[in-house]
């Protein structure tokens, strides 16, 4: 089964904006209301049953059954005949919201993640039941047709492939307006590439944004520290404003379209990035790294600017869209081995950028001889034979 998810820009009317912002509010009053439910029966149940708090009390049944996805969508249809607000949005979009607290819940109990926080803005909701009929062209325009709000001009960027059928459609709010992202699918299954070909190891770091083992080295481009001077100049505005007024949502806006600004930015170039590695390479190899522990550090402001995580997300994919091998190996030690004689060389300052071997004598930069021992690991981890460097 292979899963796409396109985007598209929307052109909506006033109104049909306006419709989007009130089920945007709806769905994050659903959603706030159904995480106070659960947090509410969760309490109840923190005291021991012969001590009660002091503070407060949270007075639920004992045998009441623990808040589900299930049981909150029951209770939701129940609502909607008291509150004929949720009655404006499609049912589906109520539920998905609902899916989502279930879906936040799920990564907490299973991958570690933070309690589920209330939330001030919904910025998507979803439609989970749609087909390829929905997107139209007449008229000399493109159009999808959602449930509830009818047909929403649509700038159709680039045409939906053959043999994919539209399953969701999800509609986004941005600084810069509302996009559409479809999810298409369709019934074939792609193999996995196989390692082949010119082989390339990669290292990420902040002096240059990756070396490879190769020997080339990409600078990194620093999008949020190049663009924090108007940023600082538009917040210092904000603060002058009244809050509420107009001139002060005219202000936020400007923010919010710097800050998506600096965010295409950095996307763009990792895209870019991550297409000119497949063209020299079939096989590319990288750090599996701890991109938690680095961006709690004291260069974290860099880190997360460099976005690597998400670098390694586009790499991942876009070796996929092109047949090329990606792996990911242990980081431990990359810069502290030899790749020519794998002697350890001990640890190394951050000031040393030069990689030097006093067992073989290989000499060569640092990041560039880390990305060498990458793409050996890489080799011996796929059971190929490993490259060996500095010969001669």
């Amino acid at each position: 089964m292979l899963n796409l998810t396109y985007e598209y820009k929307l052109i909506p009317t006033d109104t049909q904006r306006q419709t989007f912002d009130q089920w945007l509010n709806i769905c994050r009053k659903v959603y706030n209301f159904a995480l106070r439910e659960r947090k509410d029966w969760v309490n109840s149940r923190k005291c021991d049953i012969n001590s009660c708090s002091i503070k407060q009390e949270y007075i639920i049944p004992d045998d009441a059954p623990r808040p589900t996805f299930a049981r909150q969508c029951k209770s939701l249809a129940s609502a909607k005949k008291l509150i004929p607000e949720l009655k404006l949005p499609h049912t589906h979009v109520l539920q998905q919201a609902l899916r989502q607290l279930e879906a936040a819940f799920v990564a907490m109990w299973e991958r570690g993640h933070g309690f589920p926080r209330f939330k001030q803005r919904m910025r998507s909701f979803v439609f989970p039941q749609l087909n390829l009929e929905s997107v139209k062209r007449f008229d000399g325009a493109d159009w999808v047709n959602l449930p509830k709000i009818g047909p929403v001009k649509m700038h159709l960027s680039r045409p939906i492939p053959q043999g994919f059928d539209v399953k969701q459609i999800r509609v986004v709010k941005r600084a810069s307006g509302y996009v559409a992202m479809l999810s298409l699918q369709c019934d074939v299954a792609v193999p996995q590439a196989s390692p082949s070909g010119h082989g390339l190891g990669i290292d990420l770091g902040l002096k240059h944004f990756l070396a490879t083992s190769d020997g080339e080295l990409i600078d990194r481009p620093r999008f949020f520290v190049d663009g924090q001077r108007k940023l600082k100049l538009l917040q210092r505005q904000l603060k002058r404003k009244k809050k509420g007024s107009r001139k002060f949502r005219q202000i936020q806006h400007q923010i919010a379209l710097h800050h998506e600004y600096i965010s295409n930015s950095r996307k763009d170039f990792h895209f870019k990035t991550a297409h000119h590695l497949c063209t020299w390479a079939q096989t590319i190899f990288a750090e599996d790294l701890n991109l938690k522990a680095m961006s709690a550090g004291m260069m974290s402001k860099h880190t997360l600017d460099s976005g690597f995580g998400q670098f390694l997300n586009i790499l991942g994919h876009v070796c996929f869209q092109r047949g090329a091998y990606f792996a990911k190996v242990d980081p431990n030690g990359t810069s502290q081995t030899c790749p020519r004689c794998q002697t350890h060389t001990g640890k190394k300052e951050l000031s040393e950028r030069v990689h030097r071997c006093q067992t073989c004598g290989y000499e060569t930069n640092r990041d560039v001889a880390a990305a060498q021992v990458v793409l050996q690991r890489g080799y011996t981890a796929v059971g190929q034979i490993a490259v060996n460097f500095g010969e001669g």
